[in-house]
């Protein structure tokens, strides 16, 4: 039951940055240039949760998984810049690949370094 829940999480989330990918502007305030980089990094960070939560079911070499699971982000990322391309308004932009990329690798990151060990063990 719970990797269908991990499943279904992952694949909501990643339904919503479809969403928001397919809107032609979204409203957010800028108070400074590049601040958009900012939320590319929090939402992948925030993809990079989900994609852990699931793929620990299936990887528990936690290296493999971190890697696996930056793989799977970035070519999300990679994925939803080419969408971008499509949509009215938007546009794709290899920066914010970058900023997807960089915001998957931080929360990995943290879940590779403070995740407890023995649950590899």
């Amino acid at each position: 039951m719970t990797k269908f829940r991990d499943f279904s999480l992952l694949a909501l989330y990643c339904g919503f940055i479809f969403w928001l990918s397919h809107q032609p502007s979204l409203p957010a305030p800028m108070w400074f240039e590049h601040q958009d980089k900012l939320y590319h990094a929090g939402a992948y960070f925030i993809l990079a949760f989900f994609t852990w939560r699931l793929l620990i079911h299936f990887i528990s070499n936690p290296r493999h998984l971190a890697v696996v699971s930056l793989i799977f982000c970035s070519l999300y990322g990679i994925s939803d810049e080419w969408h971008q391309s499509f949509v009215d308004g938007r546009s794709s932009d290899v920066l914010d690949w970058l900023a997807d990329t960089l915001g998957a690798a931080i929360a990995l990151f943290i879940l590779y370094r403070f995740t407890s060990r023995s649950r590899f063990r």
